[in-house]
């Protein structure tokens, strides 16, 4: 069993790069010289293991309360992956899609001569009463990953209320991918992988749902405004995308990541905080800003709902990619 979070090394990384900002402000030049940075390549290495791909049966298990608007923006999110998913003819111009953003997930499979995925929201269950409590430890997020009816090499999605708390939650992590073994009927032992996210708007909002609220280190500037008006569920978001490019990247820890093996840098992971160009500490980068709500974001869907999704390591480029 392992177990990738969002790892030690990524808040390491963050807080190197906040120093820096801090002292290029004593010099009252951080986004300029942030601007003039270009940091070096990252190449995410293929250790030869099993990867995600081909057809991917999702399934998510909601544990505590989740009102139908905030399970729709999770689940227009999954549904608009598929590469070559259209967004609405209502959708501004430029605005990139969702499947856009899944395009470089789909590079690393292709460089491993693997196929594309096409990743099918097959199930969903409800434990709105909390069936193992409210306080929960890993071995118990692994335990409802089991639960839910996730075919082996399949997907299962375990999402967690505000008022629910998990072992390391803000501490150090705002979610982890992992995998656990299954043993159907007639089948040898097979591996399914899964994902956990919290909803962190009433326990570490400045930690896990940045750059919606303010941060709890760095640079205290402006929160964005959420693109579907939620900034608990939207920064799920942002960290279900993150875990699910880990996951079908690196599902079982011998698949693309940088660094040891148990705290890996992964497709999202390298490039914590960046969203758009010129990011930087306490800066998002250049988004896209809908007039109306002056919410901000850098993706669309298939209903025309707008997401905020994080920055991947190209393969190509070996730099962190933005869709905006």
């Amino acid at each position: 069993m392992y177990f990738f979070q969002f790892p030690r090394t990524t808040f390491r990384l963050l807080l190197v790069l906040f120093l820096l900002s801090f002292a290029n402000e004593a010099f009252g030049s951080s986004r300029q010289l942030f601007s003039l940075y270009q940091p070096p390549p990252m190449a995410l290495t293929y250790h030869k293991g099993d990867l995600l791909y081909g057809y991917i049966p999702v399934s998510i298990l909601w544990y505590g309360k989740f009102s139908p608007a905030q399970k729709s923006i999770v689940v227009d999110f999954l549904n608009s992956l598929t590469p070559g998913t259209k967004v609405p003819v209502s959708s501004p111009r430029d605005a990139p899609s969702v499947s856009q953003w899944w395009q470089t997930v789909e590079t690393y499979l292709e460089k491993a001569g693997k196929k594309q995925t096409s990743l099918v929201l097959t199930n969903q269950i409800s434990d709105e009463n909390c069936s193992l409590g409210k306080i929960l430890k890993k071995s118990q997020i692994t335990r409802l990953a089991r639960r839910v009816n996730s075919k082996p090499g399949g997907l299962t999605i375990v999402l967690t209320g505000q008022d629910v708390a998990v072992e390391g939650f803000c501490s150090s992590n705002c979610g982890y991918h992992g995998w656990h073994k299954r043993v159907e009927k007639n089948m040898k032992n097979s591996r399914s992988a899964f994902i956990w996210v919290g909803n962190s708007v009433t326990q570490c909002p400045g930690q896990c749902a940045w750059p919606f609220y303010k941060p709890i280190y760095g640079p205290q500037t402006d929160p964005l405004v959420a693109p579907n008006g939620d900034v608990g569920i939207d920064g799920m978001v942002v960290n279900i995308a993150s875990l699910l490019a880990g996951a079908v990247t690196n599902p079982y820890g011998k698949g693309y990541f940088q660094g040891p093996a148990t705290a890996p840098l992964e497709a999202a992971s390298a490039c914590p905080g960046v969203y758009g160009k010129g990011a930087y500490p306490g800066y998002a980068g250049e988004l896209l800003v809908e007039k109306t709500s002056g919410a901000s974001y850098n993706a669309v869907g298939t209903t025309g709902r707008r997401y905020l999704l994080p920055a991947l390591v190209d393969p190509k480029t070996l730099q962190c990619a933005t869709l905006v």
